[in-house]
């Protein structure tokens, strides 16, 4: 027993540190983990919500509500009718209040009487007062008891209801409000326009690395310094060199430029602020350029830092010096950010990232070396980008072994990185709908029809007629391509619709990338648009509003080899430019005069027309492939390329 004893003892002197100071331990935290955060160890702190108050005030008038409730089941009756029961004897004793009579069938002595604590004998009624001076003599005649009543005053709690509740209930609502309106504790309410709406993204928690960045190699390697010299600044300093204050990330529509932003956080392991340039624009003049000062306050205390802008445009666009058309709301926003990105020295730690696709409406101001010095551009990518680009998003995907990814690379020429990505994801989705275990090639090539020609409407049904003439029109293109010098290759012919208004569809796949084409190629570009309505004057002898589309991207295309290229017979080597106003709504102007329009016009005519001859009298030649293949088209609606090239080889006279 002792020996017992002497244990406990033992065991309670080991842990008495612990048990009497329970929360003296120091508490081991996580990175990203605050001490606020949900933890056994941590007592949830109490916050009052308006609900609680809300609760409790429906409690305190359900009770007032019992506590005033009389425990009687009067039944309430006309003044004539308890005159009635008062004479036939039914009321025996009558209680005379303020404004009510209350009429008992039974008298005290009854309710004295009564030893059982029975109430079902009991029944009363009650009635309006009226002013009848024959009511009390009624009650003497038949000899019914009858008493007055003193009004009851309100209790405590009914002052307390009538008063002082109602007036708390408006406070608390009026703090309510307004703690939503000033945004609460991080938030963004009304009364806080002018603080700043940046996402503090801490160390890692972008998830993004330059290994998640393909098809944008130059890119990486520039932004690869700012990211070394936010890690090893030393190294810049010691000889002299300054890093760049800011950097313009400058591209296409979903070629990468923010997800390039977020891989130079997630590799530098700073703080990273990002914001739109829609964020610091606000209806209240003066706003933005209080963001502004707020963002960089931020940056500096916590640098070193990246300051990421998306869409710059929305605050950069040039100035007016007119002042027409102008936004002093915007400017004002802009004249601070120009004063901040001059009023920090780089050595900080502060680096400006800024995103945007239309670099030619910026202000030079905001350009000039100091702010911006340098411009870093995400171009679409080429082959071998769209195929390390695929590589990544179809990692986890489940995928065939017919599946060939520099083939689709090939395919989706023109395309930029979020075109790609989500052709992979809508491969899957085709994959899943179909009920396949894994991806084939057929779903990738739908889903790269899907992405440049629009959905698939089996459900638009076109009579016999239209179908041909929709047959004619694509096998038309095709033909033509086929026989034109420079044209793409034919892919694929379709007569299912696709999109808002496509009836059918020719797909085109170039064979490699293409930064330049030469006058030849362009007008291959031109016959093969205007092969559908040859084609469709071939053999039904008239023309249809089917090629509306063609001709106006023939024709711009025509202009454009005239006014920009300098491909024309009067002006070649020289340009015809049209000049931006300026003016947010307005067009732009022409910087020549109205001869060298009228010759614009009449050139582009002469151009379209004479290549439609050209086009009109290749298809003559060749009818009978024209039938052959339209034949087949209406027969399976579909062609592959390889499928038309063997037909068109057969039936095509060189």
């Amino acid at each position: 027993m002792e020996k017992e004893t002497k244990n406990q003892e033992q065991e309670f002197s080991k842990h008495e540190k612990d048990w009497k100071d329970p929360f003296k331990k120091k508490v081991e935290q996580k990175p990203g983990v605050h001490l606020g955060d949900k933890d056994s160890k941590n007592p949830k702190k109490f916050t009052f919500s308006f609900w609680y108050f809300f609760i409790i005030l429906i409690a305190f008038i359900l009770m007032n509500t019992f506590m005033a409730s009389r425990q009687t089941n009067e039944q309430a009756i006309d003044y004539n009718q308890f005159k009635t029961l008062v004479e036939r004897g039914s009321i025996r004793r009558v209680a005379i209040e303020e404004d009510k009579y209350i009429g008992y069938n039974f008298t005290r002595e009854q309710v004295l009487a009564n030893s059982s604590g029975s109430t079902d004998f009991m029944q009363s009624f009650s009635t309006y007062k009226v002013d009848d001076p024959t009511f009390i003599p009624l009650l003497d005649t038949h000899g019914v008891e009858y008493y007055a009543l003193a009004p009851v005053k309100p209790g405590l709690l009914s002052t307390l209801l009538g008063y002082l509740l109602p007036l708390a209930l408006v406070l608390v609502f009026w703090r309510f409000l307004f703690s939503k309106m000033g945004g609460g504790k991080g938030g963004q309410g009304v009364l806080s326009f002018t603080q700043n709406k940046a996402q503090v993204v801490a160390e890692g928690d972008t998830g993004v690395r330059f290994a998640d960045v393909a098809g944008a190699d130059e890119s990486k390697y520039e932004l690869e310094e700012v990211v070394d010299f936010l890690q090893n600044p030393d190294k810049y300093t010691e000889i002299g060199g300054k890093i760049p204050k800011g950097v313009l990330l400058v591209g296409p529509p979903g070629t990468g430029k923010t997800l390039l932003a977020r891989a130079v956080a997630g590799e530098a392991g700073t703080p990273f602020y990002r914001m739109s340039g829609a964020d610091f624009v606000e209806m209240f003049v003066g706003v933005g350029a209080a963001r502004v000062r707020d963002l960089f306050k931020q940056a500096r205390e916590n640098s070193p830092c990246i300051i990421f802008i998306d869409e710059i445009d929305a605050i950069g666009r040039q100035r007016s010096a007119a002042g027409i058309g102008g936004n002093d709301e915007r400017e004002q926003t802009l004249n601070q950010l120009l004063v901040e990105m001059d009023g920090f020295d780089s050595r900080t730690g502060v680096i400006i990232l800024a995103a945007t696709n239309r670099p030619e409406i910026l202000d030079p101001a905001l350009l000039r070396p100091g702010r911006f010095d340098r411009q870093v551009l995400i171009d679409k990518p080429d082959l071998e980008g769209r195929f390390e680009i695929l590589k990544i998003h179809t990692k986890n995907i489940k995928m065939a072994k017919d599946v060939d990814l520099r083939k689709i690379a090939q395919a989706s020429a023109g395309l930029a990185g979020a075109d790609l990505a989500n052709i992979a994801n809508e491969a899957a989705l085709l994959a899943v709908r179909q009920k396949r275990k894994t991806v084939s090639q057929a779903e990738f090539e739908e889903a790269i029809e899907k992405s440049v020609a629009g959905l698939e409407r089996k459900s638009r049904v076109l009579n016999e007629k239209e179908r041909e003439r929709v047959a004619y029109h694509e096998s038309g293109h095709a033909l033509t391509a086929y026989l034109t010098e420079g044209a793409e290759a034919v892919n694929k012919i379709s007569i299912i619709p696709r999109g808002l208004s496509a009836l059918g569809y020719t797909l085109q796949y170039p064979t490699e990338d293409r930064f330049l084409l030469s006058e030849t190629e362009l007008l291959g570009n031109i016959d093969t648009l205007m092969g559908g309505r040859a084609a469709e004057e071939v053999i039904f002898n008239e023309i249809s509003t089917g090629a509306g589309n063609d001709i106006s991207r023939a024709s711009d295309l025509v202009r454009r080899m005239i006014q920009e290229f300098g491909m024309s017979q009067k002006y070649r080597n020289i340009t015809l430019p049209t000049v931006n106003s300026g003016i947010a709504g307005v067009g732009g102007s022409r910087a020549f005069s109205e001869k060298a329009q009228e010759y614009i016009d009449s050139e582009t005519a002469r151009i379209v027309n004479e290549r439609y001859d050209i086009v009109l009298n290749n298809l003559k030649k060749n009818k009978k492939a024209l039938e052959s293949i339209t034949k087949r088209l209406l027969e399976n609606e579909v062609i592959g390329g390889t499928e038309f090239e063997a037909l068109a080889k057969s039936e095509v006279i060189v």
